[in-house]
């Protein structure tokens, strides 16, 4: 009988974690749960605690980790509570871990999901930030520590199913002309562009296919999100940003394509729903089962498809623009769109004030490094302080 695999789950009480942990206790002797963490959520983490008995937990804040331990000691739990991001890359890289999901959101899942492509752990990557902050860097470390990595987010999962097995990075060689990334456009592709100016945080939230966080949730209401994978795509597999494209689809069924130099399109087809990639990543190269109702093409009935409006998604435009320019570029757009995106949520900037503040950052932060892990932190902390001036300007009252 195989040894169970010992898995990390970086961000549990998020959607993706809730998802993997779906997963996973479907398969109880595929898997077991070594860590989980979360940044501040303690009486969530409590109750994943108690039904998954992991070795370690994980809390971002002290005194959380102390009400915590306290709590899973009166129910008699064993599961040992840790605090703060050395913690984080602990469980991440510890011997005794063999998958590490990682789903961090945004820049605070960079070190841990390093530590684990380090450590030559199997890398499932739903933290794009990662990529888009670090990616010489981040490549550099699953190259040399010779860790696997997986892509979970739905569409770049759908490109590695389309690609050959042994693809290695390097289009040309396998034949790919092209790589599209399906977006669903939001739930503003088709609202006028001049009433995006009184765009409400729920609204921005009411994904219409997918079930998601709030920041990613406004994220693709924006398109940021996928002009992150845009950016994340090119260091995944090697694609320029000219070989990248993204193709508005609005019922989320086509999950990405690949087009081949011989003219074959191979595409990845499904229900939008996060436990196939999840489940995908955690077996592979095998399949198993995740709960996931069957794609019924005549309930769908028909797939359509537009070109991106960049003057209604203008944050699509800056990834791209970021790509091109190299550099820190990439880590500047994704530090002032977190911050921007904080302050619309928090009521304190418009909705269409967001990509003027990724713009004017992009603009202002010209010359930082990210050629080492504290360049990156350096130059993601510089950017966040110009895009929190930019906001105090445009602030809302």
């Amino acid at each position: 009988m195989t040894t169970p695999q010992a898995l990390t789950v970086l961000g549990a009480t998020g959607s993706i974690g809730a998802s993997t942990l779906d997963v996973v206790a479907r398969h109880p002797e595929r898997f077991t749960v070594f860590a989980l963490t979360a940044q501040r959520q303690g009486e969530r983490l409590l109750e994943l605690c108690l039904r998954h008995r992991p070795r370690f937990a994980v809390l971002g804040e002290a005194d959380a980790a102390v009400a915590l331990a306290r709590a899973l000691r009166a129910a008699g739990s064993s599961t040992e509570v840790l605090s703060g991001p050395a913690a984080l890359v602990e469980v991440a890289s510890h011997p005794e871990v063999d998958a590490v999901m990682a789903a961090i959101v945004g820049a605070a899942g960079l070190l841990p999901t390093l530590a684990a492509a380090r450590a030559g752990k199997k890398v499932l990557l739903a933290n794009k930030e990662s990529l888009v902050l670090a990616g010489p860097l981040f490549m550099d470390a699953v190259r040399e520590g010779g860790a696997q990595l997986l892509p979970i987010d739905s569409e770049h999962n759908a490109v590695f199913q389309a690609l050959p097995a042994d693809y290695g990075r390097e289009p040309d060689r396998a034949g790919v002309r092209r790589i599209m990334l399906t977006a669903s456009g939001g739930p503003f592709r088709e609202t006028p562009v001049e009433a995006l100016e009184a765009v409400s945080p729920d609204q921005a939230c009411a994904h219409p296919n997918w079930v998601m966080g709030r920041k990613i949730s406004v994220d693709s209401a924006t398109m940021m999100n996928k002009g992150l994978e845009v950016i994340e795509a090119h260091w995944l597999f090697g694609a320029p940003a000219e070989r990248i494209d993204v193709v508005i689809h609005p019922q989320s069924v086509i999950h990405s394509m690949v087009e081949y130099v011989d003219g074959s399109v191979v595409a990845q087809l499904g229900n939008p729903d996060m436990r196939t990639p999840i489940a995908h990543a955690l077996a592979y190269p095998e399949r198993i089962e995740a709960g996931v109702r069957s794609l019924d093409l005549f309930e769908v009935a028909r797939l359509t498809f537009e070109r991106p409006d960049f003057d209604r998604f203008p944050c699509l435009a800056l990834a791209y623009r970021a790509l091109r320019e190299g550099g820190a570029a990439a880590a500047v757009l994704n530090a002032a769109n977190e911050e921007a995106v904080a302050a619309f949520l928090a009521g304190q900037l418009g909705f269409r004030r967001i990509h003027e503040v990724i713009d004017a950052a992009l603009e202002r932060a010209a010359g930082l490094s990210v050629e080492s892990v504290d360049a990156v932190i350096a130059s993601d902390a510089e950017a966040r302080a110009i895009a929190r001036r930019e906001i105090h300007k445009r602030q809302t009252s």
